[in-house]
C-alpha cells in the first residue's frame, strides 16, 4: 500500500538569502500578546505547566535540539492536522477505539483531551528528560489499569505493546504528513531521520515494535489493514471537533478545513476503509488555503511555545528554530 498526498510545489532551499530577509513574522505587539495567550490556554493543561519546559535549567530533552522532530513539532498548524489524522487511523482500529472512546473524554470534554495529548507529545520532544519520564511513566501506569472487550468480543488492554506501537505509528505519521503537506517538504532523508528520532520515547511508552523507519510504518499500516474497520464512532469524532471550540479566533473559522486536511493525508486504502462520507473530501483550493495557514504559522516565533522554552531552557538564541538550518524552504 502506498498512501496519496497531495503535494506542495517543491521549495526553494532554505538558505536562500531571500528566504532568510523574509523568515519571520512580526506582529504587533497587541496582537502578538492575544496569540500568546491563546496559544498558553490550548496548549498548558495547568499555568504552571509551561514550567515544565524551562527546567531544570540545562538539561536535554529526549531529541536533540538540530533534529527534525524539533522543527516539525514546533508548528501548530501541522500539530492540529497530525493529531488529528493520529486519532483517525487510531479509531480505525477497534480495540483503540474501544479504549480511547470508553475510558478518554473525547466525547465530554474534546477540548481537555486534545489540550493533554497536545500537551503530553510536546513534553515527549521538548520536555527536560527527568520530567518527560516521570510523565511517561505515569502514563504507562494508567494504560495498565485500562482495559475491555469491543463491541464484536475482542478484548484489550490499554498497556498491549502491539496496540501501543500502532498508536505510536499512527502519530508519528500524522504529524509528519502533515507538516509535509501542508508547511514545508521533507526528502527521504528527513522522513528517515523523523522516524529514528521517535525510538527511545516509543521503548519508553512500551511501544517496543514501533516504527523506527518509514517503510516499517508503510508495513505496519499493510498488515493492519485487515483489522481497520469503519464505524460511526469515527464520524461521531469528527462532528464534536467540528463543532467544538478549541482554536482561537481566527483561526476557528478554518477549523472545518483543517479536519478536511487530517482526512486528506489518511493513507488512501485507510480512508477507503473507513467510508468517509464525500462531504468531507478537501477541494484543491481549500488545500492551497491550508498551506498558506500552515507556512505563515512556521514564520511567527511563540515566546510561550515549547519549543521556544525548550530553547531557552538549554541557552539556545529565541529563534533557534526559525534559522536557516537544513529544512526545506517554506515559502
Amino acid at each position: 500500500m502506498r498512501h496519496q498526498l497531495r503535494r506542495t510545489p517543491a521549495p526553494r532551499p532554505i538558505g536562500s538569502p531571500n528566504v532568510q530577509a523574509a523568515a519571520v513574522i512580526r506582529l504587533p505587539h497587541s496582537l502578538q500578546r492575544y496569540l500568546e495567550t491563546q496559544a498558553s490556554s490550548l496548549l498548558y493543561p495547568h499555568a504552571s505547566s509551561a514550567d515544565d519546559f524551562l527546567l531544570p535549567a540545562g538539561e536535554p530533552a529526549l531529541v536533540a535540539p538540530d533534529s527534525v522532530s524539533w522543527r516539525v513539532f514546533k508548528n501548530p498548524v501541522a500539530l492540529f492536522i497530525g493529531g488529528i489524522t493520529a486519532v483517525l487511523l487510531e479509531l480505525a482500529h477497534p480495540a483503540v477505539r474501544s479504549g480511547v472512546w470508553e475510558h478518554t473524554s473525547f466525547r465530554s470534554n474534546p477540548r481537555q483531551r486534545i489540550q493533554r495529548t497536545g500537551y503530553a507529545a510536546m513534553m515527549t520532544v521538548y520536555g527536560p528528560r527527568s520530567r518527560t519520564e516521570a510523565m511517561i511513566a505515569a502514563v504507562r501506569q494508567r494504560h495498565g489499569q485500562i482495559g475491555g472487550v469491543t463491541p464484536s468480543g475482542m478484548p484489550y488492554r490499554a498497556d498491549d505493546p502491539a496496540l501501543l506501537s500502532w498508536v505510536h505509528a499512527t502519530a508519528a505519521f500524522g504529524f509528519m504528513e502533515a507538516f509535509h503537506a501542508y508547511v514545508g517538504m521533507l526528502d527521504a532523508a528527513q522522513r528517515e531521520a523523523f522516524f529514528a528520532e521517535g525510538k527511545m520515547s516509543s521503548r519508553l511508552y512500551g511501544a517496543d515494535d514501533a516504527p523506527i523507519s518509514e517503510q516499517q510504518c508503510l508495513t505496519l499500516f499493510e498488515t493492519t489493514l485487515p483489522c481497520l474497520e469503519p464505524s460511526s464512532i469515527v464520524l461521531d469524532f469528527l462532528n464534536i471537533v467540528a463543532h467544538s471550540p478549541l482554536l482561537p479566533a481566527p483561526l476557528d473559522h478554518a477549523q472545518g478545513l483543517l479536519l478536511k486536511a487530517s482526512i486528506a493525508i489518511l493513507p488512501a486504502a485507510i480512508r477507503e476503509r473507513l467510508c468517509l462520507p464525500v462531504h468531507w473530501n478537501l477541494h484543491p483550493w481549500q488545500a492551497a488555503v491550508v498551506r498558506r495557514l500552515g507556512r505563515i504559522a512556521e514564520r511567527i516565533p511563540l515566546a510561550s511555545s515549547p519549543a521556544t522554552l525548550a530553547c531557552q531552557r538549554l541557552g539556545l538564541p529565541h529563534d533557534y528554530l526559525y534559522a536557516p538550518r537544513g529544512l526545506n524552504s517554506l515559502l
